[in-house]
């Protein structure tokens, strides 16, 4: 039996001055679309092109997050992924970025996996009864220096973890394919 794959956070470089910061992706008109469709591990079919303003302007990077976390990639990077074989695992939706010609995508990761180790993690908190949050009662709250049980992540390459989909986590193989210099904007932490 081979050793067990190691899986990494994936998020915002910020150690890169003068970034671009993007807002959340809007239709044709101007109306903000629901970011939580972007979450649910689902294919998504949106009537036009969203659009993406800039909440603060910068350094346009190849893989960036909006203001809630939704991944755009620059369309040099799709056919990474699909070098990978990863067409089942991401969807890739055509983005107007505003000001820029290039093309651009939210990267819609499709599968949701749970896979926190609790026991593992820095610090788990649960909303509870009293937090006035009826709805949440017993959803994770807080995750810190989260940490996963590899076994349960399956074949996944790129997916985020059930409970706590705000973070996007990648496989070691394809954290390597994604540490190419040409690749800006992210960094890795093992989970």
């Amino acid at each position: 039996m081979g050793e067990p794959i190691r899986y990494h956070e994936l998020f915002l470089d910020s150690r890169i001055r003068d970034q671009w910061v993007l807002a959340d992706p809007t239709d044709e008109y101007g109306e903000e679309l629901d970011p939580w469709q972007f979450f649910s591990g689902h294919p998504i079919a949106l009537a036009g092109t969203p659009r993406i303003s800039l909440a603060a302007p910068g350094r346009a990077l190849d893989f960036s997050f909006t203001t809630l976390s939704i991944p755009i990639i620059h369309g040099r990077l799709v056919p990474l992924f699909e070098g990978l074989g990863l067409q089942q695992q991401i969807q890739f939706i055509p983005v107007d970025v505003v000001g820029q010609t290039a093309p651009f995508f939210i990267a819609n990761v499709l599968r949701v996996i749970p896979c926190i180790d609790d026991a593992r993690c820095e610090r788990v908190e649960y909303w509870k009864p009293e937090d006035g949050a009826p709805d949440r009662v017993g959803d994770y709250r807080l995750v810190r220096g989260l940490r996963i049980d590899p076994s349960k992540a399956g074949d996944a390459d790129i997916f985020r973890p059930k409970g706590w989909s705000s973070v996007l986590l990648v496989s070691e193989r394809l954290k390597e394919a994604l540490e190419d210099p040409r690749v800006g904007g992210i960094r890795f932490t093992e989970v």
